[in-house]
């Protein structure tokens, strides 16, 4: 469970803030009571979720690259932070084709500066590394990928999480492990998590939303692939609990862990498109072609791990999230304080799932 006790006050240092799910997460530690340093490239899109909702006022900032050692280093030194969530990515799969060096240079080397960062700032106790469920050597199965399966990756991206992956434990076994440093290391693999505020090229939901609110065709490549769709507040919760139990139970809880949803709360991308279309009275032209590169049809994850030894477990069905989601965008359209919307929707899902 969160424990909003446990959060009040702790120094936690998240890397990517400016993006969409670290935006999340900064406003969710935001109402927990945490105090927060984000270290980030500027806002990946326009609009931003970082904007909207005014996290520059709310935390401090350090606009810079992961990869700028001398500056990263600075912060971990300035700001001594106690708990650190790593989701600072270049995140996108096609992106990573047109730009792979890049994606290699971000998703593991600056994997291996923050990982030696948290080696040499004492002040660290617990740290979740972020990865992807995409950093499994797909195989097209139907069951979902558990976190003893093998790592690989046809794709730059893929391939780049799943070395990021073998970097951690590789730093976990060498440096955090039988040594007098306190400190435990997890990744976190999650679902494709949606939700509003995700203006991010060549993801379904903001394709979508953008292409309603543009009136423009919706470019679609494959309206059969399954993903293990979540909102956006169920991994970080995930998140938030596994990172409790590094900083309390240390080595007990490192490792590797699935955050996907309940094997029964799926669709396929043209269901996705159906729901939101039939729940928001917008109609939209779409148009289905081959995409330019190889995708995975099915991609489940098995979070047994995290259910049993974690207790935790999604909060909103698929359809709730979709709801949720398509509340934010209206909202969005019609001028609404997004600052406000998005807090209580923060507020109503802690209030669905009890945790604090």
């Amino acid at each position: 469970m969160v424990n909003k006790k446990f959060w009040k006050g702790k120094k936690v240092l998240i890397t990517g803030h400016t993006g969409f799910k670290g935006a999340w997460l900064s406003m969710y530690l935001k109402k927990l009571g945490a105090e927060i340093c984000g270290v980030s490239l500027p806002p990946p899109t326009n609009p931003s979720l970082y904007e909207l909702l005014d996290l520059k006022s709310k935390m401090k900032n350090e606009i810079t690259d992961i990869r700028n050692t001398k500056k990263l280093n600075n912060v971990f030194i300035e700001f001594q932070p106690e708990i650190v969530f790593h989701l600072a990515a270049q995140p996108l799969v096609g992106l990573s084709y047109t730009y792979p060096v890049e994606t290699y240079d971000v998703n593991l080397m600056g994997t291996l500066h923050i990982l030696e960062a948290i080696r040499h700032t004492h002040s660290v106790r617990s740290a979740v590394m972020i990865t992807t469920d995409k950093c499994y050597n797909n195989k097209e199965w139907v069951w979902g990928y558990r976190e003893e399966d093998e790592l690989g990756g046809h794709d730059p991206y893929s391939s780049s999480k799943a070395a990021a992956e073998i970097l951690i434990k590789s730093y976990r076994d060498s440096y955090f492990k039988n040594t007098e440093r306190n400190i435990a290391i997890a990744s976190a693999r999650a679902g494709n998590v949606i939700g509003g505020g995700d203006w991010a090229d060549d993801r379904l939901i903001p394709d979508i939303f953008k292409s309603m609110f543009n009136k423009e065709t919706l470019e679609l490549r494959n309206l059969n692939a399954v993903r293990p769709w979540q909102h956006v507040l169920d991994p970080l919760t995930g998140y938030l609990i596994l990172a409790k139990e590094l900083y309390q139970n240390h080595i007990e809880f490192t490792g590797a862990w699935n955050f996907g949803p309940d094997y029964k709360q799926t669709k396929n991308v043209g269901e996705i498109v159906q729901f939101i279309q039939n729940n928001s009275s917008e109609k939209l032209s779409i148009n289905v072609s081959n995409g330019k590169y190889k995708e995975t049809t099915f991609l489940k994850l098995d979070s047994t791990k995290s259910n049993t030894r974690l207790h935790w477990y999604p909060v909103w069905n698929l359809n709730q999230c979709l709801e949720k989601t398509i509340e934010w965008y209206l909202a969005y359209r019609e001028g609404k304080d997004m600052v406000e919307i998005t807090e209580n929707q923060i507020e109503e899902f802690v209030a669905s799932s009890n945790i604090l």
